[in-house]
């Protein structure tokens, strides 16, 4: 311990002596490693941190793999109301098990109105999730049967909204103005369903009580809800897949007619697998990039470490003259790297707690789990690992250089300078891969800045400018009847439309961009399936008022709704181009008739009446879907035999304000508006329709806007290693250009020479990193939008700026060594 102490204090004297160079290293590598352990947190929080529930590797997902009838999309869904009941009677393999669906709420009594996102949850789903409340008690199956209206409260809800009132259990809440017992509150760090992002998490939890609508046998095709339970111990995800494999038979069995061609195939997987599913490829993509910037961090280290050596070679060679042994100083330079390392690493941690501080709430909405994210312990043993590991590796290089001085000629050269040519090449293969790798990165960066470009011009199919939307839902005991809510709407629209500055106002079901989309089955007048029993599916949007111009939807064909659209009158629906397209290609679809559901329902054709944009109904990237379009009015007669007595349409929905001003400028207003038709009513996510769909587009630009960072960061200590490899070549070859210059070189030569030698580097680095891009393209084709993993342009754009800034960085040295006084060079030789 004395010696390694005393060998420490020698290594960070000699650092101090070179004062510039020690913080030099440490700034670089603070930056590498600050950068790594912010998105090692990221990754730790995200990918492999344990779900925060006993024994998790327990708890599985139980969903259906819907086959049969043609069914688009991948055939994975949730599971349906019948599932849920049946799996959870008759299964045996959990030893919990229960179904859940997010939902919002309406929160009154305390205060203003405000929106809640909550879960509605199946007696079984608490128990199976293991974790006690912090206040009182859960809720029971039995209170789920009988209908009983009891709530659990999240801690933060607890905090924020009740101010950790200590008394609150048994106290009422209003939830969509039903009162609910407060029954319980959990502790501070539970949070379920895990759904990504930071705005939706659920504050409260209530039975989910079935309703009679919910049981019909129309909702027997609602896939919505979700399953999660614990597997009995012993119990093996294949054994419970057999299990519940019997009972889904039996349900299938149970299908009303129009359901007789759909087959379902239990799916059993780790909770965990499904949290984390969307985020792993763009957290995989970070962390790649990252350990990039980190490579040529090192890189650059151990060129510098390398300079260092060589520029100390005499005292290495008389260290070694007076016995110094080569263990010693191999020991000794890895030892100063690794107190250089460590320091920054150190440094790098801070770093990374201010980026995790400041980003967190940057990150994008699809990410689960962000709460958890930070520098907890396995983070900064993470960061102090890697610190170590750099110091060793980095150190390597220099202390092998050392110990191959010799010390004959190295004593003999006295005060002249060579090149070093080994040490020299080793330099030079150091700035290749920094080139290689930055080009790599660079080109990412291009390529998803097209791409982001690219999604931008996508025609949306509306006009997103001058628009305000908010959303709204009317609490049932209210609004109990189709009376009451349409009498709600029309004076909603009345109200908005008189308003100063608004130019056209609508309601509807459906708003792009929310991603809030579901799946109709329709049946085309006229319209032969490719399959026989296949069934064609499309959004079914409801609208009100003047939803088309409010969205600035343009009109294509025919004409849009109009005020003599009315429940008793013809049945009405306006189509987008796409259903247009395909369900009577080459044909006019204006007066062509369609119905809901399949061919064995009993529900009305409605007649075409006008065709449509297609709308882009989440990103812009995303595939374009059928769409069609009813009156409000109409819906109930519309769906025909599938309505039931219970059904209340537009009683809940989107507003689309169309404005002559700043839409910001209206939010007040429309609030307003809202309450002095209903003063305990909220708004949901009152905003401007620009900002709704940027909010889609977040992901994306969150990947090219760290993706470009990185880049630049690489890019930058790339042109730092060219400049200090061929700065200290310069420097080494002094007296080399002196005696050029002295036999009649001229000075234009010399800087053609020196920065021939810089873009050589670039050339090799330049070949390699092209390569590197080709094996990496398949990792990004997936984040890309109408741009090839290889575009040329992009290529050759990112070649061309390494090239350039590597003329621009060995221009530098070169001026200087041809402006060298020849007189007093040849005389210091």
């Amino acid at each position: 311990m004395t010696s390694l102490y005393r060998d420490l204090k020698i290594a960070v004297r000699h650092l101090l002596k070179s004062p510039g160079f020690a913080m030099t290293a440490v700034l670089m590598l603070a930056l590498g490693i600050g950068a790594t352990t912010a998105i090692f947190s990221i990754v730790e929080g995200v990918l492999l941190r344990p779900l925060p529930f006993p024994e998790p590797d327990r708890l599985m997902v139980l969903s259906d793999l819907l086959q049969g009838a043609e069914i688009q999309g991948n055939g994975e869904a949730g599971v349906t109301v019948p599932d849920i009941r049946n799996y959870v009677r008759d299964t045996q393999s959990f030893s919990s098990l229960g179904g859940y669906q997010n939902t919002g709420f309406e929160l009154s009594g305390i205060g203003d109105p405000a929106p809640i996102n909550a879960a509605r949850m199946s007696g079984g789903v608490l128990p199976a999730l293991g974790v006690q409340p912090l206040l009182g008690r859960v809720f029971t199956q039995e209170e789920d049967n009988q209908h009983q209206q009891v709530a659990v409260l999240s801690y933060s809800a607890w905090q924020s909204r009740f101010n950790g009132d200590a008394s609150i259990l048994g106290k009422k809440i209003l939830l969509d103005r039903k009162p609910y017992a407060v029954i319980g509150v959990m502790p501070r760090n539970f949070e379920f369903p895990l759904v990504p992002g930071h705005l939706n998490r659920s504050e409260l939890w209530v039975p989910i009580s079935f309703t009679p609508q919910e049981l019909s046998a129309p909702a027997s095709a609602n896939w919505s809800y979700n399953m999660v339970g614990r597997l009995k111990p012993g119990v093996t995800p294949s054994q419970a897949v057999s299990d519940a494999a019997r009972t889904a038979k039996e349900t299938v069995r149970n299908y009303p007619p129009f359901m007789a061609g759909f087959s379902i195939h239990p799916v059993v997987r780790p909770l965990h697998e499904e949290t984390v599913e969307q985020a792993r490829p763009l957290v995989r993509t970070l962390f790649l990039a990252v350990a990039v910037v980190l490579l040529i961090a090192c890189a650059n280290l151990a060129g510098l470490l390398l300079v260092r050596a060589i520029r100390a070679r005499r005292e290495t060679a008389v260290r070694l003259a007076l016995g110094a042994s080569a263990r010693t100083l191999l020991w000794q330079t890895i030892l100063e790297s690794l107190v250089l390392s460590v320091m920054g690493g150190l440094v790098g941690m801070l770093l990374a707690a201010v980026l995790l501080r400041v980003g967190t709430s940057l990150l994008p909405e699809t990410l689960p789990r962000i709460s958890e994210i930070g520098l907890d312990w396995p983070v900064a043993g993470f960061a102090l690992g890697l610190a170590v590991l750099t110091g060793v590796i980095c150190g390597l290089a220099p202390a092998f250089a050392a110990m191959r001085t010799n010390v004959n000629e190295t004593l003999k050269e006295g005060g002249r300078t060579g090149t070093a040519g080994g040490h020299a090449r080793l330099r030079s293969a150091l700035v290749i891969v920094e080139i290689a790798v930055a080009l790599i990165l660079l080109t990412a960066s291009g390529l998803l800045l097209r791409s982001f470009e690219k999604m931008r011009q996508v025609d949306l199919g509306f006009r997103p400018d001058h628009t305000l939307v908010a959303s709204y839902g009317l609490p049932r005991k209210q609004y109990a009847t189709q009376t009451a809510v349409d009498e709600f709407n029309r004076e909603l629209l009345r109200r908005l439309q008189a308003l100063p500055g608004a130019k056209s106002v609508g309601l509807t079901s459906f708003l792009p961009a929310s991603g809030n989309n579901t799946n109709s089955a329709f049946m085309a007048e006229g319209y032969v399936p490719p399959k026989e029993g296949s069934i064609d599916l499309a959004t079914l949007v409801q609208v009100q008022g003047d939803y088309f111009r409010a969205m600035g939807i343009p009109l294509l064909h025919g004409r849009l709704f109009t005020e003599g659209d009315k429940a008793d009158g013809q049945l009405v629906v306006v189509v987008n181009q796409k259903l247009a397209a395909q369900s009577w290609p080459g044909k006019d679809p204006i007066g062509k008739r369609l119905r809901l559901g399949t061919q064995s329902m009993e529900t009305p054709w409605a007649l075409v009446v006008g065709v449509v944009a297609d709308v882009k109904e989440s990103s812009p990237d995303a595939p374009t879907k059928q769409q069609f379009y009813m009156p409000n009015d109409q819906a109930e007669a519309f769906a025909g035999s599938l309505a039931s007595p219970t059904d209340l349409n537009g009683n809940g929905g989107f507003i689309a304000l169309r404005t002559t001003v700043a839409p910001e400028l209206m939010q007040n207003v429309l609030r307003a508006t809202v309450r002095s038709i209903d003063p305990q009513l909220p708004l949901y996510q009152v905003q401007t329709l620009e900002h709704a769909i940027s909010d889609s587009e977040a992901p994306r630009r969150f990947n090219t806007a760290l993706i470009s960072s990185f880049a630049g960061i690489a890019v930058l200590l790339a042109v730092l290693g060219i400049y200090s490899v061929i700065a200290f070549s310069v420097a080494q070859r002094v007296q080399e250009m002196a005696i050029r210059m002295a036999l009649g070189s001229q000075r234009a030569g010399i800087v053609r020479l020196i920065v021939a030698s810089g873009v050589k580097l670039a050339v090799a680095g330049c070949a390699i990193g092209l390569l590197g891009a080709w094996g990496a393209s398949h990792l990004l084709q997936s984040f890309l939008f109408g741009v090839r993993a290889l575009d040329p342009v992009i290529l050759a754009l990112a070649a061309s700026v390494l090239l350039v800034l590597t003329l621009v960085a060995s221009l530098l040295p070169a001026r200087r060594a041809a402006s060298v006084e020849l007189t007093q060079t040849l005389r210091a030789e």
